[in-house]
C-alpha cells in the first residue's frame, strides 16, 4: 500500500466513522466541541495495540491520555509533566491512571543489551527499575515470567513517581484530589488488571520527597 493510500483509507474510515456517529447523534459534534470534562489522566504506553479509548470502551472526553514508551513518568519530561499540570489543574480530574501492558517493547529492550541509540536513554529508567528488584527478577526462572513481572513492576514505580511530583502533592493539599492507581493490558486476552498500588495523600510517602505547601 502506497503512502498516499494510506492516508485516503485514513480520510475515507474518518469520513465513514463521522457519518455514523451523526446518524446516531446529530448534536454529537457540536456537543463535543463546547468543551471537555475527563474523568481521568491516562498515562499508557506509545504501543499502537494499546489505544486507552477503546480498551475500556470510553467516549471521547471521559479520558485526558498520555502516551510514550514504557508508560513512563520521568521527572524531567516536561511534555508530561504539563499533560499532568493541565489535567490536574485546569481539568480537575478525579484519577490518574498508569497503565502497562504484557508484552510490552520497551521493557523487554531493557532487559537486553542492545545498543538502541537514543532510546537508550529513555529506557534506562526501566533499567532502574529492573535493578532495584534484580533478586526478585533473577529467581524467575521463565523469560516471559521475569518480563512480565517487569512490567508490573514498572508500573507500580511510575505511580509512584506520580506521588512524587509537586503537581499531584499540591492538589493533594487542597483536597482536591486525585486518586492514583496502576493497571496492567494483557493483550492476550484484553483485559485490564489493578495492581492494587493506589495513593490519595501523601501520607504514605517516604518524608524526603513531600512538598510544604504552606
Amino acid at each position: 500500500m502506497s503512502d498516499n493510500d494510506v492516508i485516503e483509507r485514513l480520510l475515507e474510515q474518518n469520513a465513514q466513522w463521522v457519518d455514523a456517529k451523526v446518524a446516531e447523534d446529530p448534536s454529537y459534534f457540536s456537543e463535543m466541541a463546547k468543551g471537555q470534562h475527563p474523568h481521568t489522566f491516562w498515562i499508557g504506553c506509545a504501543d499502537s495495540r494499546v489505544p486507552p479509548e477503546q480498551l475500556t470502551d470510553s467516549r471521547p472526553g471521559d479520558l485526558f491520555v498520555h502516551r510514550n514508551v514504557a508508560n513512563l513518568v520521568v521527572h524531567t519530561d516536561f511534555n508530561l509533566l504539563a499533560a499532568l499540570d493541565y489535567a490536574v489543574e485546569h481539568l480537575k480530574v478525579q484519577h490518574v491512571v498508569v497503565c502497562g501492558h504484557y508484552g510490552c517493547g520497551g521493557v523487554a529492550a531493557a532487559m537486553g543489551h542492545q545498543d538502541l541509540s537514543i532510546i537508550n536513554k529513555w529506557i534506562r529508567n526501566v533499567k532502574d527499575v529492573y535493578q532495584d528488584h534484580v533478586k526478585d527478577l533473577r529467581a524467575i526462572g521463565q523469560d516471559d515470567r521475569r518480563r512480565d513481572r517487569l512490567v508490573e513492576l514498572n508500573v507500580i514505580e511510575q505511580v509512584h513517581n506520580l506521588s512524587k511530583t509537586s503537581i499531584i502533592q499540591r492538589a493533594w493539599a487542597r483536597g482536591q484530589g486525585p486518586a492514583l492507581h496502576g493497571l496492567v493490558y494483557s493483550l492476550e486476552d484484553g483485559r485490564l488488571k489493578d495492581l492494587d498500588v493506589k495513593y490519595a495523600n501523601a501520607n504514605s510517602l517516604e518524608d524526603i520527597y513531600r512538598f510544604s505547601f504552606e
